[in-house]
């Protein structure tokens, strides 16, 4: 429609048919933030957890969250909470870039040979279902107490669910991207780096998530059993011995600091990850 048609048919445009853009109401400015949005929610359950902790007045069995929140800052000072933590910590990343290492190799074998396919779809089959924890005995048994039985349990609970998101990501690139590679004269590792992994990058990233979780819950449950050996032991280890001295706002402490480091892990790194590379390539709003 043209301009002198639209004059002539409904007249000239005046100020009362003008668009005025108006700022939305500073609630709603707020609230488009997610990081306050969660912040919110984060209060709102410390308040239930305080008032639900005056309620019930039984701090041997639910301290409220200021006892906490005491126990924590305490424990940080005198920096037995920082020790257990760089302790778990550590064997925490030497467990999880293990696994990744693993879970890189054989759906990287499995991507590139028929033998490396069927090895990855049994040992997935028979392992992935097998609870790390029931590997504890066999574990001790072998390792004895201390790291090497926790990097164990660690690599068998992180290893499977990585490597099958891994092979899932490689196996729905698109035939067009596999062509486009071979075309170029991709084979072997540079094909796998070049074409697979950025085409896969979104299940991988799932993957590194889910192994994350996975490793550090398989960490802490594995501490609780035998997390200490040559006054070695991390987070579950101080949950433990803060249970048998009947210290429960120490014990919500460690608690506290396992699910802290978690949000930490999540908004900075893997947050961090997704936003410089599946967000920013389009392949995730």
């Amino acid at each position: 429609m043209s301009r002198e048609f639209n004059e002539a048919t409904f007249g000239p445009p005046s100020e009362e048919w003008a668009v005025v853009e108006r700022p939305l109401p500073l609630l709603q400015r707020l609230f488009a933030h997610a990081a306050l949005r969660r912040l919110l929610i984060l209060l709102a359950l410390a308040a239930a957890w305080q008032g639900y902790a005056v309620w019930a007045d039984n701090p041997l069995m639910f301290p409220s969250f200021t006892e906490t929140i005491d126990a924590f800052w305490t424990d940080i000072r005198s920096g037995v909470l920082l020790i257990k933590t760089g302790n778990s910590l550590r064997v925490l990343c030497m467990g999880y870039a293990i696994a990744v290492a693993a879970a890189a190799l054989m759906a990287g074998l499995a991507m590139t040979t028929r033998l490396g396919d069927d090895l990855l779809s049994t040992l997935t089959a028979m392992f992935n279902p097998l609870p790390a924890i029931a590997l504890l005995p066999l574990a001790l048994l072998w390792f004895g107490l201390g790291t090497p039985s926790i990097l164990f349990v660690m690599v068998h609970a992180v290893l499977w669910p990585l490597a099958l998101n891994a092979h899932a990501g490689f196996s729905g690139v698109s035939d067009i991207l596999r062509m486009a590679g071979r075309n170029a004269g991709l084979r072997g590792l540079p094909f796998i780096t070049g074409i697979l992994i950025p085409a896969a990058f979104p299940a991988i990233l799932t993957g590194l998530k889910v192994g994350w979780a996975f490793a550090w819950r398989t960490l802490i449950a594995a501490e609780l059993v035998f997390g200490v050996s040559s006054r070695s032991g991390g987070l579950g280890w101080y949950i433990f011995e803060n249970k048998n001295r009947l210290e429960t706002a120490s014990v919500f402490a460690g608690l506290s600091t396992v699910i802290l480091i978690g949000l930490l892990v999540e908004v900075l790194i893997f947050r961090t990850i997704e936003r410089h590379t599946v967000r920013k390539w389009g392949m995730l709003r």
